[in-house]
């Protein structure tokens, strides 16, 4: 009998206590049933969401700082193991976190757990500010370095990497791009940064399957634009090109409710 597609989500919580509260969290587990779950932003400590789940593994990595940033994968298959932020030779060498933002030893901002066939990660990724003030450490150190680390796993086996990338590639990837242009999310340097991943290997998993524009992560909460989709897509899938012909879908699910995102997931061929 052939084996069910591994199906993997990857949700901005944008704080899971809050979408807990709001009694969200858990019917959106039980209704879509991920074997992978990578969440990002959690803003919060192990144990502080309360929540009980006793199919899944938790793999969390908090921030020191309270009530910001985080990642957490909760599996329902026990990784072989699990790597926290970024390591130190990567870290020194695009000299990352000098100033204290995007530092990924404090911060929590990236995941990863390794699995017989891939690695999973999963990354929140440092916003550049509305006054473009931390662009040139996104461009120059963060996207660089976290590409490195990917390339570093891929040597071992195929790498899935999931998350918030606060970066809408395309024109075709936000509702108003002419607006856009130069704005945070949508500088050339963040845009080439992602195109970097594109040009080491790595497969944009929705436009496998989704052409065109309509398709969206994230809204902003002004103006309604949530209900009008006047949004981006910065929520990605990307998989090394050595597990594209096992991608069977990729999706995003927009009806979520709960975060000023909302998820986007992959199935995968067993």
């Amino acid at each position: 009998m052939p084996k069910k597609p591994l199906t993997i989500i990857s949700w901005n919580v944008n704080g899971i206590r809050a979408v807990h509260k709001k009694g969200l969290f858990l019917p959106f587990i039980e209704k879509y049933r991920p074997d992978i779950l990578c969440l990002q932003e959690t803003k919060a400590l192990e144990g502080q969401a309360e929540i009980d789940l006793p199919d899944y593994e938790e793999c969390w990595n908090s921030a020191e700082r309270k009530g910001y940033s985080g990642t957490a994968i909760f599996t329902k298959e026990k990784p072989l193991t699990i790597i926290n932020g970024l390591p130190q030779d990567i870290i020194k060498k695009f000299r990352l976190a000098h100033d204290g933002y995007g530092d990924p030893t404090t911060e929590g901002r990236v995941i990863a757990a390794e699995y017989p066939d891939f690695f999973v990660v999963t990354v929140y990724t440092p916003n550049a500010k509305e006054d473009l003030s931390r662009l040139k450490l996104r461009h120059k150190e963060w996207d660089p370095a976290f590409l490195a680390f990917c390339k570093e796993l891929e040597k071992k086996k195929p790498v899935i990497f999931c998350g918030d990338l606060n970066v809408a590639h395309t024109e075709d990837d936000l509702a108003n791009p002419k607006q856009n242009v130069g704005e945070h999310g949508f500088t050339d340097e963040e845009r080439g940064g992602f195109e970097n991943f594109i040009s080491a290997g790595f497969v944009d998993t929705f436009r496998l399957f989704h052409q065109g524009k309509g398709f969206y992560s994230w809204w902003s909460h002004f103006a309604n634009a949530r209900a009008r989709n006047v949004g981006w897509r910065i929520d990605y899938f990307l998989v090394s090109s050595a597990l594209q012909s096992r991608v069977k879908d990729s999706f995003i699910l927009p009806e979520v409710l709960g975060s000023d995102h909302c998820p986007v997931g992959i199935t995968l061929k067993i």
